[in-house]
């Protein structure tokens, strides 16, 4: 069925979950899902609600401007979706391939109600790959002095392709501020550590080095600051002194495959809210 996902946060007030379930009930509409979150320290309401759009007297593409004198009253930051709408996302990798084809395997199996137009890489490893899944494939050597002109064509192939967000399936480069901000909240990635514990270069590494009882994987928005941005998914498995180096890459990475294809489905099914540095997720 057509449904419409509404993303609600604003100061916290009486009446906002009576009101926004009245006017979603006034025009016929049936809810399926309803989700709320006060943070009281901020003093912020959040929601998600749901409902099927079968009977719902006002037509999709009209619902923003009949919604927006209700969220305005309550001084709403707010974002409205309809299911019947796909999803463009594009896969940026480097040589580790593991979670590229985990996603493509999820995806072809139907787990991800998107469309897949290109995949970026700066080494050409995964071309094979797209090739075998029939994906547009580019390949941006990056190298310092080339780094702002080759983002440029990337942002170009990006748009051509009309992509609404990305995900960084184990990319190893540093995304400019420019492009960063381009792309603002539309940028996820998947770092091989339990953040913020060993962010940065060869977290296996240092993990091993630190002989930890766990390690990690997170997926997180990308921001200014390099893996610093409101985490969405993390998990964890426990290693032993048994363990050798090789030991924690093969169990982190079977762990990144899970936790990467856990936070697309969350950001695809419209259960994330930023506010701060901090995310709210509707399970």
């Amino acid at each position: 069925m057509k449904h419409a996902v509404l993303l609600i946060s604003c100061p916290d007030q009486r009446g906002i979950t009576a009101t926004v379930s009245n006017f979603i009930f006034e025009h016929n509409g049936n809810i399926v899902h309803a989700d709320q979150h006060i943070d009281e320290q901020s003093n912020t309401f959040f929601m998600r609600i749901e409902w099927a759009l079968e009977g719902f007297d006002i037509p999709g593409d009209d619902i923003p401007e009949m919604f927006r004198g209700l969220a305005g009253r309550f001084g709403m930051r707010w974002d409205l979706s309809l299911t019947s709408r796909r999803p463009k996302m594009a896969v940026f990798v480097s040589k580790p391939l593991h979670c590229l084809q985990d996603i493509l395997l999820r995806h072809k199996a139907g787990q991800f109600r998107c469309d897949i137009p290109l995949i970026i890489s700066n080494h050409p490893d995964a071309r094979p790959i797209a090739e075998t899944y029939k994906i547009d494939f580019h390949e941006f050597p990056v190298e310092p002095d080339t780094k702002r002109s080759q983002e440029e064509k990337e942002i170009g192939a990006l748009t051509a392709a009309g992509v609404d967000f990305i995900f960084l399936a184990r990319y190893h480069q540093v995304l400019s501020l420019e492009f960063v901000r381009h792309f603002s909240d539309r940028i996820i990635n998947i770092h091989h550590s339990f953040l913020p514990a060993f962010a940065g270069k060869n977290p296996y590494a240092q993990a091993y080095e630190k002989g930890v009882k766990i390690i990690g994987a997170t997926s997180h928005y990308v921001t200014e600051t390099l893996d610093e941005g409101p985490i969405i998914e993390q998990d964890t498995v426990r290693v032993s002194h048994r363990d050798t180096l090789q030991d924690l890459i093969r169990k982190g990475e079977d762990l990144e495959k899970v936790v990467a294809a856990r936070a697309i489905r969350l950001f695809l099914e419209k259960r994330i809210l930023r506010y701060g540095n901090k995310t709210v997720v509707f399970d």
